[in-house]
């Protein structure tokens, strides 16, 4: 179980770098196609596809070209068995600072994010 841990920890990191870098190909590499984005806004659940969150990605300026400060890691990571994986993680898009739910599944390509789920706060 170990050796898929740190497979499981190396899709984290590389979610936790694209975010930063604003890398929209190196999360498209990590995120399944079919995957979206879930999040409550005003009261209402609000969905977001992989493809289209991806293109607001590459449209905004990175925290990274921006100089703000990084923090992210893993709270936790949950495994059912050796193919699925429920990650919680925390990250900052300074002033936006997230609480991240992320499914993962080992696919015949390796493991991938097939489903996120967020909050975040906004803070000076």
């Amino acid at each position: 179980m170990s050796q898929n841990r740190s497979s499981v920890e190396a899709v984290v990191q590389s979610y936790f770098d694209g975010l930063y870098e604003g890398d929209a190909e190196k999360l498209g590499t990590i995120f399944h196609p079919s995957a979206d984005l879930r999040w409550v806004e005003k009261g209402e659940l609000q969905v977001l596809t992989v493809p289209d969150w991806l293109d607001r990605v590459r449209k905004r300026a990175s925290a990274k070209a921006e100089g703000k400060p990084r923090e992210d890691f893993i709270v936790t990571i949950d495994r059912s068995d050796e193919n699925t994986a429920f990650i919680k993680v925390r990250c900052q898009l300074p002033p936006r600072f997230f609480t991240d739910y992320l499914v993962a599944m080992k696919l015949a390509d390796g493991w991938q994010i097939v489903s996120k789920s967020y909050r975040y706060d906004v803070r000076e």
